[in-house]
């Protein structure tokens, strides 16, 4: 019986389907032919890890990561794998996680531990460990290095800062130098018109030394004078009069002498204060009555009659 050409392509679709996911699980480390183990581990944190990911053992690919998932009521990660039926290294082997490559992403490396009398069986939990990829031993290689380059950035920075400084303060001793050039042209110009002034005075400033030297020497000659002069007596008489001025004033104080008395007697005080009363009546009634007082006649009988009668009034 001939085949037709449908049940032929059929047939070799079918077996090129079956050669393809023969060929896929072998190079995903899994035989269709055997029945895998599938064991655990527990991480902390498994960033980079995926569903798919190989396992292997000295690098040789033995099965992958199943699923990944939370332990229950806990944060810890639960990871499911499929190995090889045929391994038989022991439940106390770890499964170590680590950075398959810059952008190859994690996978899971067993560090198999062999014992003939426990081997692995399916439901085992194998004991978890980290091992640090490239980019975490490139970061602690680095660390220490950008340190050093934030320490160096920072004595920069302070660096610069003093060379403002510096430069700040050059352009500020620019400032002063100018400053005292001018200061100096000024003091240079004053001296040129001071010089000038003594030139064209020069015989009125020798006339006043010349007038200077005469004064210390007539100076000279009332110093000597006074020196050669009695002052001594001079002082002993003033002491003299002082000490006499004393004993008037002390006089006169305690009432003696004619001083004494018109300063200290209130008698006197009394009898020239009624004098004076006396003399201003006087005056008085000399202004009301000068008849009185002052006669003046060509005749004296008259004269007299006139004060009889006035006396007579």
């Amino acid at each position: 019986m001939k085949l037709s050409r449908e049940i032929k392509t059929a047939f070799l679709v079918i077996v090129g389907v079956l050669l393809f996911i023969f060929g896929f699980s072998f190079l995903k480390g899994k035989s269709l032919f055997e029945k895998d183990k599938i064991i655990y581990t527990v991480y902390e944190e498994v960033e980079g890890l995926v569903e798919g990911a190989k396992v292997t053992i000295n690098g040789l690919v033995i099965g992958k990561i199943m699923k990944i998932d939370f332990l229950p009521n806990t944060t810890r990660i639960l990871i499911t794998m499929s190995v090889r039926s045929e391994l038989d290294f022991s439940p106390q082997s770890e499964a170590i996680l680590y950075e398959a490559g810059l952008i190859g992403g994690k996978a899971i490396q067993i560090d198999p531990v062999f014992d003939s009398k426990i081997k692995v069986k399916s439901g085992d939990t194998l004991v978890s460990a980290l091992k640090p990829g490239l980019t975490e031993l490139i970061n602690k290689q680095i660390e220490p290095l950008q340190l050093k380059i934030e320490n160096m950035l920072t004595s920069a920075d302070s660096l610069f800062i003093g060379v403002g400084n510096i430069l700040g303060l050059v352009q500020n001793l620019k400032s002063i130098l100018k400053n005292l050039s001018l200061s100096t042209s000024k003091i240079n110009d004053a001296s040129i018109s001071l010089i000038n002034i003594l030139k064209k005075n020069q015989s009125n400033i020798d006339i006043t030394f010349e007038n200077f030297a005469e004064t210390s020497d007539n100076l000279k000659t009332i110093t000597d004078s006074i020196s050669q002069a009695n002052l001594a007596v001079a002082i002993n008489k003033f002491i003299n009069t002082i000490e006499s001025l004393d004993g008037i004033v002390a006089t006169i104080e305690s009432g003696n002498g004619t001083m004494g008395k018109l300063v200290k007697d209130e008698t006197l005080y009394q009898n020239l204060s009624q004098a004076s009363k006396e003399l201003e009546d006087l005056l008085s009634d000399l202004k009301s009555h000068p008849k009185r007082y002052v006669h003046f006649s060509l005749f004296g009988k008259k004269g007299k009659e006139e004060k009889s009668k006035e006396n007579n009034k």
